[in-house]
């Protein structure tokens, strides 16, 4: 057994902590197994500059508030106290006593977990021990070129996936979690997963979006080690994990990080920069050394303690923008007289130059819903830095194409075309996020129109669209196969619809849209330049059909698809294709009109031949029968 070593914060660390460079920090504050003397405990450390008076009060003492006073170790505000006997498990608090003499009892903001919800209380926890399986996959994957390589991320909530018939609340354990998940994920071929709510929170209803522990994966779930195994078993099936990352605000529950010490010291003390009026929430104050490197060193303690691979950063405009949701009178200019938040701007840099600039290969991702230049880019430019950024842009304008009436869509044709005339301005990745089931948008086969044989129908080719239009691709958890009740936190998913054949019929064509997009370059290798995508005709808005090829960079098996949006058969339909006297064959992949995809069985020619027959630009064309809202795609 490895022998237990001291823990201390020494003036180094103090003073890295006080720049907001110390990038272990997370080591030395919160509780942490020591030594001390021979004697083996907990060293208990905090930031709390402003603190009359700091005391560790917990199971260990009978919460006597006056048993375990700490002491403050510089000008810094950190205060210290090792206690001899404390043994992982222990339940603790900080009492700190404010300059007025109010006594706040606060959770430990570094604390490695929490008690389960309503319980208020820090856990101590030792993560040393577990035993890591997923050795190769974190050697690869700093080697990886992300950009030209297949992503398709399967977003999750963990608590509403499925629910236990037994367990508590109906909370499968991450470990019995695991399982599940990693069963689905293989036999469906993501790539990647993105965890909703993983982060500590006191309110279900948040999602996980209103944080008080940011070190703490979530007790409903079990424990931190749990939560390791659940890591380790996804990366041994070679899915990544990326986690949702709430650095936007944070909970006011009095137990949290607001007015940690009597004074704000993790969010702005102005009310007009350090609150979000409609959200209810705290805004961290980003142009403070110790709160960048509390978030900064947050990110690094996912990424090695529990192997994370990646971090969705939530939103990421209402950082960027001190108007974000504000009224006049509601936010204060910058320096300049502008609205942007300079801080956040540098925040967000540094952050990236770290993490990034340290493990090559972790991927950070901007929800960011406006036009802001530069979201991605370069380490070290003018670019924010970021790996990708959501397309929030194309989200809008594909699910508000979708949900027309066909008869309206070719009045609206451009509104799917318009998001390949911006594509080179950054890394995107395509969402259909749990921000698009809820809140009366309907769920994704919901929005369709028509009867419900339509329904799916428009869906199978939306999602076809969805996986040939450049860039990466993200869908949350039930809309594979076609959930038709909007999301909500309080259930599992509706699994009893894969008893139905048009259910099972859209999983099943979900799958194959996956397993294509794995086996073919074409469809992910050039996903931001116009090398990788070519109209073939971009503008038939008459019967509302669209044509375009992926291209690989080494040329060969490049696709074509061809959408038809409408119930309208296209007998006989002349497609444009970029073919040559030796590369005029075309071999049909995918027909979403197949029975066993729940269609109406409309067939496709399997090869077509290319005629020299000049169409829309270019010498050849093929000629096949279009099947009413049917998406076919072919390689050549």
């Amino acid at each position: 057994m490895e022998k237990v070593k001291k823990v201390f914060i020494s003036e180094a660390d103090q003073y890295l902590f006080s720049q907001g460079t110390h990038y272990d920090i997370y080591k030395k504050l919160g509780a942490h197994v020591s030594c001390e003397d021979g004697e083996e405990g907990v060293y208990f450390g905090v930031w709390a500059p402003n603190a009359r008076q700091v005391n560790v009060i917990g199971s260990f003492n009978g919460w006597d508030e006056e048993a375990a006073p700490m002491k403050k170790l510089g000008p810094v505000g950190i205060w210290g106290l090792f206690l001899p006997g404390v043994e992982p498990g222990a339940m603790y608090k900080f009492l700190i006593t404010a300059q007025d003499g109010r006594k706040l009892y606060k959770a430990d903001p570094f604390a490695n977990h929490a008690e389960y919800r309503p319980g208020t209380a820090s856990i101590v926890t030792d993560l040393e021990g577990f035993q890591w399986e997923d050795d190769a996959w974190m050697e690869a994957r700093d080697k990886k070129d992300v950009y030209k390589l297949p992503m398709a991320i399967y977003e999750c909530h963990v608590g509403s996936f499925m629910k236990h018939p037994d367990g508590k609340e109906g909370f499968y354990n991450y470990r019995e979690f695991a399982d599940r998940l990693v069963e689905y994920l293989k036999d469906m071929k993501y790539t990647h997963v993105e965890l909703m709510g993983i982060l500590e929170h006191p309110f279900d209803g948040s999602w996980g979006y209103q944080v008080t522990g940011y070190y703490a994966p979530t007790a409903r779930y079990g424990m931190p080690k749990d939560f390791m195994y659940l890591m380790n078993e996804l990366h041994k099936i070679g899915v990544g994990v990326i986690l949702d990352w709430v650095p936007a605000h944070f909970a006011r529950d009095a137990h949290g990080l607001a007015e940690f010490d009597g004074n704000c010291i993790f969010e702005h003390p102005d009310p007009r920069l350090g609150e979000h009026p409609d959200w209810g929430t705290k805004i961290f104050n980003y142009g403070k050394s110790e709160v960048k490197g509390f978030l900064i060193a947050n990110v690094l303690y996912w990424l090695r303690e529990f192997h994370v691979d990646g971090i969705r950063v939530d939103a990421v405009a209402s950082m960027l923008y001190l108007d974000y949701g504000k009224q006049d009178g509601q936010w204060v200019p910058n320096k300049f007289g502008g609205h942007e938040n300079l801080e956040a701007i540098e925040f967000f840099k540094h952050l990236n130059s770290v993490v990034r600039g340290t493990y090559p290969g972790f991927i950070t991702v901007a929800e960011e819903s406006t036009a802001w230049p530069d979201v991605t880019g370069p380490i070290g430019g003018d670019s924010l830095g970021f790996t990708f950024k959501w397309n929030m842009g194309w989200m809008h304008d594909f699910c508000e194409y979708m949900k027309l009436d066909p008869i309206f869509r070719k009045g609206n044709h451009h509104a799917m075309t318009f998001a390949m005339s911006y594509n080179e301005s950054e890394k995107y990745i395509l969402p259909l996020s749990h921000d698009e089931v809820v809140h009366l948008k309907c769920s994704m086969v919901n929005k369709m129109p028509g009867f419900e044989k339509d329904k799916y129908a428009n869906l199978r080719t939306a999602y076809a669209y969805m996986f040939g239009h450049s860039g990466k691709k993200l869908l949350f958890m039930g809309q594979d196969f076609g959930q038709e009740r909007e999301w909500s936190e309080e259930r599992e998913l509706d699994w009893f619809l894969l008893g139905e054949k048009k259910n099972a019929g859209l999983k099943a064509f979900v799958k194959e849209l996956l397993t294509l997009y794995r086996k073919y370059p074409a469809l992910y290798e050039i996903d931001h330049s116009w090398e990788g995508f070519q109209w073939m005709n971009a503008n038939d808005g008459e019967n509302s059909v669209y044509s375009f090829v992926r291209k690989s960079s080494t040329g060969k098996n490049s696709l074509l698809f061809v959408l038809n949006m409408t119930p309208v058969k296209r007998e006989g339909y002349r497609v444009p294709v970029s073919a040559t006297p030796r590369r005029k064959k075309f071999k049909l992949l995918l027909n979403s009109d197949e029975e066993r995809f729940g269609g109406w069985g409309n067939e496709i020619e399997s090869l077509i031949t290319a005629q020299k027959e000049p169409c829309q630009g270019q010498d050849y064309s093929i000629v096949l029968d279009l099947p009413p809202y049917a998406s076919a795609v072919f390689v050549f």
